[in-house]
């Protein structure tokens, strides 16, 4: 089965050019695409795509209240962020909204495909200059002892390596663990931590309210 994917984004050359790119991927299908947020308020819940790709700037609500809108009546969404916006805290934001990974609108369009498919299978990807503000920033937050304290050496390794946008497979390859492990590894973090996901424990690690 194909991964079925939504579009909110409001000019119309770049929402026409994500539909056909989509729609020319043999794993992925392009259910409907919105040209703001309140349409897709109403639309996104009645097609239940597996994927959402959301633009930030849009011309009713902005796409950060809009994932937060449909991610509390659509939890199992997975939301990538499509913008031209490199801010961290749009980056942080969108994050604690509910988005999955945080894509730029620069990148190329091979990377875009690979994206949707990482966020469907559980992963966050993030553009390099993104995943490069997310690093900087881990690395300006002193993190709670208490935090610290709960996580193993080799848990706090698979954080921060997920903390960089790495994906499962790197982060076995860069640790020389099987994927199982690294699966074992993660749901003893977000036990730890008390989080629900990869997502929601890379923003507690950062020092950034789950909400």
């Amino acid at each position: 089965m194909p991964i079925t994917v939504s579009i909110i984004e409001d000019d119309r050359e770049t929402r026409e050019n994500l539909v056909e790119l989509l729609n020319g991927a043999p794993a992925l299908r392009c259910l409907k695409s919105f040209p703001n947020g309140e349409s897709a308020l109403r639309g996104i819940p009645l097609e239940k795509p597996d994927v959402a790709l959301v633009d930030i700037n849009l011309p009713d609500i902005s796409g950060i209240e809009c994932v937060s809108k449909l991610k509390a009546q659509m939890p199992r969404l997975q939301v990538l962020m499509i913008t031209t916006y490199e801010d961290s805290d749009m980056i942080f934001r969108s994050l604690q909204a509910g988005a999955s990974g945080y894509l730029l609108k620069k990148m190329p369009r091979a990377k875009l495909i690979e994206a949707i498919e990482e966020v469907h299978a559980g992963g966050a990807p993030m553009s390099v200059p993104v995943a490069r503000k997310v690093v900087d920033h881990f690395r300006q937050i002193l993190q709670p002892v208490s935090d610290r304290e709960k996580l193993t050496k080799r848990e706090q390794e698979v954080l921060t390596l997920l903390a960089k946008g790495r994906r499962y497979k790197e982060i076995m390859d860069e640790l020389d663990l099987s994927m199982s492990t690294v699966r074992t590894h993660l749901t003893h973090i977000y036990e730890k931590l008390h989080v629900q996901s990869r997502t929601e424990a890379t923003l507690k690690f950062l020092g950034r309210d789950v909400v």
